[in-house]
């Protein structure tokens, strides 16, 4: 159990510190993961920053991601996707639709504070504050693998491990500090799992931005 998102960060630093990292950046997928990101970047001493993916979300469950959009307009389904009942390719060109315009509204929010940094030729590493189906995670390391960064490294606190060993392939390695079988919501394994807000995302980039 963590006691809210500083702590789950603190202990994922504790995880990296003293691994060897060329010019390390933290990025954060928005909302709840660019606090951790900002934690984990000043317990590294690395730059922070945020990269920005959506779940596509199930038709009578919005909780369960069948697949996510990254900012890069590439779509990634779950291998379950077409199983899922109303998830036609209407319903899903749609759903698309909807995340794109919150990934649009979101660069238009975040970036206006801090353009995105340069991670080609660096480690980066990509934090949110659990994975279920990892889908949106695989969307955001997708759209870093194009800008040829030197390694890419997954942490997060919570995740279930058939989620982790499908993460695996597609990044460097993965650090996880609980890997339940049977998994619950993220939210159970923070005693606070309050919502973050834009406001408090601007605000990190803000005070991480370098001065003008």
């Amino acid at each position: 159990m963590f006691q809210n998102r500083e702590d789950a960060a603190r202990q994922l630093a504790a995880r990296l510190v003293g691994q060897p990292l060329k010019q390390p950046v933290v990025l954060g997928i928005p909302r709840g993961g660019a606090v951790l990101a900002a934690v984990l970047a000043r317990q590294l001493g690395a730059e922070f920053d945020v990269v920005l993916a959506r779940k596509l979300r199930a038709p009578w469950q919005p909780e369960l991601a069948i697949g996510a959009l990254g900012e890069d307009g590439r779509v990634q389904l779950t291998d379950f996707a077409a199983s899922v009942p109303g998830a036609t390719r209407a319903y899903i060109d749609t759903e698309r639709e909807h995340q794109a315009a919150e990934i649009r509204r979101r660069q238009a929010l975040f970036r206006t504070v801090r353009p995105a940094v340069e991670v080609a030729g660096r480690s980066v590493i990509v934090t949110d504050d659990g994975l279920a189906t990892g889908a949106t995670m695989l969307a955001a390391l997708h759209v870093l693998e194009a800008h040829t960064p030197h390694e890419l490294i997954v942490a997060v606190p919570v995740a279930p491990p058939e989620t982790l060993a499908h993460i695996a392939p597609h990044c460097d390695r993965v650090e996880c500090l609980i890997a339940p079988p049977d998994m619950s919501a993220i939210g159970a394994y923070y005693a606070d799992f309050t919502q973050v807000e834009d406001a408090e995302v601007v605000r990190l980039l803000r005070e991480a931005a370098p001065a003008p």
